[in-house]
């Protein structure tokens, strides 16, 4: 029986090790929420006053150094920068759960213990960082999902002007 309550210790011990590391990645996922956030409105508020078609035709030109563009070549563009988005909105909440359930063995045992003050400051990190990390992937989801349909409009409307191109040629 000592041989599974050494497991269970090293487990704990291997578990706590974790969560700085955890607790760091959702600050980042929050602080490039919030960014991207800011990206977002900017965006939103340049392309009242410009088309997006010129500017995807333009990045995906300046970005593959050439002026024959493909439409898979445009998709990859746009998948490259939705990326960090969608792995910031489905990362965010597994990491909140980590975050959660790593201060949730302490606080059990102090509470078994009758000590309500370090299961408070248990509780209080948890939930905190759970609250924030589904913060997170919900800004981050917001904006992927509007970009997204930004961006496959843009697409849309440069496969029609590199049609037109195409044939007037």
């Amino acid at each position: 029986m000592d041989y599974f309550a050494n497991i269970e210790h090293l487990l704990y011990a291997v578990s706590r090790v974790f969560l700085m590391p955890v607790l760091l990645l959702i600050a980042f996922s929050l602080l490039y929420a919030i960014a991207m956030l800011g990206a977002f409105f900017v965006e939103g508020w340049q392309r009242r006053r410009q088309p997006g078609t010129e500017r995807l035709l333009r990045a995906t030109r300046q970005k593959l150094q050439r002026m024959d563009i493909s439409s898979g070549d445009m998709e990859l563009y746009i998948l490259k920068r939705l990326e960090w988005l969608r792995v910031v909105s489905r990362t965010a909440p597994m990491l909140g759960l980590i975050a959660t359930m790593i201060p949730m063995g302490p606080a059990l045992l102090a509470l078994g213990n009758g000590d309500a003050t370090e299961v408070g400051k248990n509780m209080v990190a948890a939930f905190s960082a759970v609250i924030l990390a589904l913060l997170a992937a919900s800004v981050s989801f917001f904006i992927l999902t509007v970009r997204r349909r930004w961006l496959l409009q843009d697409l849309q409307e440069a496969e029609r002007a590199l049609l037109l191109q195409t044939e007037s040629v």
